[in-house]
């Protein structure tokens, strides 16, 4: 009886595709394996293999697989299960999330590391032997220095002298060259051979024993198994630095100690560094460590790993590892879980690694446990309101106190000439006597690069993208324009294009001219930076992270990435230097990201050795959410919040889902949203709003269009899915509109 296999592509196709199984293959493919599969003419995938059955398509012949990569499953059926319901929730196709889950690696060749070893050939592995060895290289110094070397090395018995050593590794200690170490092979002495390696570091020996919780944290902690023994879901709502990841590790114990695998999820690579090294104190070894800045080939092992026998009882990661195979997990810890950046925005599947790791859980029958000082708005609803488990603790460690907060009228000092290019003279005054007292500094601003807009003052001409709809960015040690969207980078002009003029102005402030105004008011302050353009690698970001935490630092300027978590032991000041930045920001969560952003910013000082002060400069100090952020009163905050909701109609009340459609024809696009946006409200009523323009209406060439749809969180989301998929087809089988990109973003952030 013929075979056949419904294969999924790592491709935005809507269906699986069939072929036959070659008789090689007979008995051995089964849901989850790999197999190489023709596509066209010339084209060939690795594809996942989805179903198995014998029942062939009409209409078509039925092409065969080229050839099985796995005796095994790559993934799991509860893998598969959350693959089902982000495409359903999330408006996506399963190629879509096969592309983004699995490592590069597994979706092509993978070629494992290997290493070259050297050891004592066998004729030579006795005393008498190495002797007639040494005898032998009397009139060759530098073979000899090598084989006395790899005899050091190996301890130099005869019980020893059978060890494998690196290749690389004995001629760098040896300091010869690799000719010399042929010699010795081919005199027979040495032999050289390949072994695969893994590229994994597991080299923890010694642990230490758990912290004792203080009685705050020890009540937190059993409250929180009192709420799981009731709830799925639990919040804990901790203050900055009340002791939160303290109280996970405790957590973590229990369920290594009831068999279960942990996931440990955190919004920014930045992160892992500092929570890794705590971690591995205690868990040593079975904890591992999953990211984008990894090669692929590390994410390919780890991968791998959680498929073996002995697979990693905790993964520390960002969103991706959500994607990872587990077999017995038992709790989630999403931390920070206000994070907008667990939000996955281009390209698709754009879903939430929160909400995916809820149903992760689920799946398995686990709990899940969210942890932040400044929650979401719809968490927190959905803690008091039963959906999920409360905790709180409002309380930091040691009792001590949070920072004090003193609000900077940046623009009544302007107009008093009091100020300093972006520093205020309370902030430098505090800054200064920070740098005397040997504390450290943090200095918060959410734009990177020299200066956000370039202009001929003689002309009023202004660099913009030539495939975007924005203004070029300033980097000036780079001596670049570049534009933030895509990437499209041209060098700083000398001369304006427009006028022929040489008469430049620099707007606005990024953190790159932060750093040098900082550097020239205070020479001798040693400043680092942490934004995008210093933290592309890997070691990048845990060297910057790691000089300020052994005080090799005095200040440190970011972005965001600044506000999320890191814990350090001796900054006593932060500067917040244009919160009206995030203020203005044209969104209904414009003042819930402020709050969020500022008050974790503000959390950074003062957390080990006294009270730190933060200098929030601002031109709306009037505004309400300044006062929630300067009481750090989070519950008087998130009630004006529920109200403005509840009033215009947005979440935790509503439902969004906001269509996009993108195309390189203005007219064409216009004339499809037009239609798109009638056929909506045919269907949704009055809850759809749009078609309109969004911040940035043309990107990478592409003019965009935006639909909104609000719907009451009473719908089930899965029907209005339904409605949003046929509309979607009935779309694209009109050939006018086919080349039209369209998609949804279902829960927008």
């Amino acid at each position: 009886m013929s075979r056949y296999v419904d294969v999924l592509l790592p491709l935005p196709l809507p269906t699986t595709y069939t072929y036959a199984v070659p008789e090689e293959f007979l008995g051995r493919v089964v849901v989850g394996v790999r197999v190489v599969v023709p596509l066209g003419k010339s084209k060939k995938y690795t594809a996942l293999v989805m179903a198995v059955h014998d029942v062939k398509p009409d209409g078509y012949e039925v092409r065969p697989f080229v050839e099985l990569l796995d005796d095994a499953p790559i993934l799991f059926p509860t893998q598969l299960k959350l693959w089902d319901w982000i495409a359903r929730y999330y408006l996506c196709t399963r190629g879509e999330i096969y592309k983004a889950a699995v490592p590069q690696g597994l979706k092509g060749e993978f070629k494992p590391r290997m290493e070259q070893r050297i050891r004592v050939a066998a004729s030579f592995r006795h005393k008498r032997g190495i002797e007639l060895a040494q005898a032998s290289l009397s009139r060759a110094p530098r073979q000899k220095k090598l084989l006395n070397t790899y005899l050091q090395y190996v301890g130099g018995d005869a019980e020893t002298v059978a060890r494998e050593v690196s290749k690389h590794t004995l001629i760098e200690l040896a300091g010869v060259s690799a000719t010399i170490c042929k010699e010795l092979v081919d005199k027979g002495i040495f032999e050289e051979y390949e072994v695969e390696v893994g590229r994994l570091k597991e080299n923890v020996e010694d642990v230490a024993s758990l912290n004792a919780l203080n009685p705050i944290q020890q009540k937190a902690f059993e409250q929180i198994n009192e709420q799981f023994s009731r709830k799925n879901v639990v919040l804990l709502h901790g203050v900055t630095s009340a002791g939160k990841t303290e109280i996970y590790i405790h957590l973590i114990n229990e369920a290594l100690g009831r068999g279960e695998q942990v996931l440990y999820l955190l919004p920014e690579i930045a992160l892992t560094k500092q929570i890794i090294e705590r971690l591995r104190r205690v868990f040593g070894n079975r904890i591992g460590l999953y990211h984008s800045k990894f090669s692929d080939a590390e994410r390919v092992e780890i991968w791998k790993k959680q498929l073996s026998d002995a697979p990693y009882d905790i993964i520390l990661g960002v969103r991706s590892s959500l994607f990872l195979p587990f077999t017995r997990l038992g709790l989630i810890i999403v931390d920070e879980e206000h994070e907008n950046s667990y939000k996955q925005q281009e390209p698709a599947p754009r879903y939430n690694a929160k909400n995916a790791a809820i149903v992760l859980a689920s799946l398995f029958g686990a709990k899940t446990l969210l942890g932040t000082a400044t929650p979401a708005v719809e968490s927190y609803y959905n803690a008091t309101t039963g959906k999920y488990g409360l905790v709180s603790l409002t309380q930091r460690y040691r009792s001590i106190q949070m920072p004090l907060i003193e609000v900077v009228d940046i623009k009544e000092l302007g107009r008093k000439k009091q100020m300093e290019g972006q520093f205020s003279d309370p902030l430098v005054e505090a800054m200064s006597a920070a740098l005397k007292d040997k504390k450290q500094i943090i200095l918060f601003q959410n734009r990177r690069g020299y200066a956000p807009l370039l202009e001929c003052r003689t002309c009023g001409w202004v660099p913009r993208c030539k495939h975007c709809d924005v203004s070029l960015t300033l980097h000036k040690t780079a001596g670049k324009l570049t534009c933030h969207y895509c990437g499209y980078t041209i060098p700083a002009p000398k001369i304006c294009p427009n006028c022929e003029e040489s008469n430049f102005i620099n707007l606005g402030y990024g953190t790159e001219k932060i750093e040098e105004e900082l550097s020239n008011m205070f020479p001798e302050a040693r400043i680092a930076r942490m934004d995008l353009d210093t933290t592309r690698t890997r070691t990048a970001y845990e060297k910057i992270i790691d000089d300020f935490q052994r005080g090799r630092t005095d200040v440190l300027i970011g972005t965001q990435m600044v506000s999320k978590g890191l814990d350090f032991d001796n900054v006593s000041v932060v500067g917040i230097l244009n919160a009206d930045i995030l203020l203005n920001y044209p969104d209904f969560r414009a003042n819930e990201r402020s709050f969020q952003l500022m008050a974790q910013v503000a959390g950074r000082a003062g957390r080990k050795n006294g009270r730190g002060t933060v200098y929030l400069q601002t031109k709306t100090p009037e505004a309400a959410v300044v006062s929630h952020i300067v009481q750090n009163d989070y519950l008087q905050f998130y009630d004006s919040q529920l109200g403005e909701r509840m009033l215009f109609h947005y979440p935790p009340f509503y439902r969004l889902v906001y269509v996009y459609l993108r195309h390189r024809d203005i007219g064409l696009l216009d004339e499809m949203a037009a239609c798109y946006g009638m056929r909506m409200r045919e269907i949704f009523g009055d809850r759809v709003l749009g078609p309109d323009l969004p911040p940035v209406a043309r990107v990478q060439q592409l003019y965009i269009r935006k639909i909104v749809l609000k719907v009451e969180a009473s719908f089930s989301q899965y029907k209005i899915n339904e409605a949003l998929v046929a509309l979607k087809d009935e779309f694209a089988a009109n050939k006018r509109y086919a080349a039209v990109n369209l998609f949804y973003d279902v829960d927008p952030l």
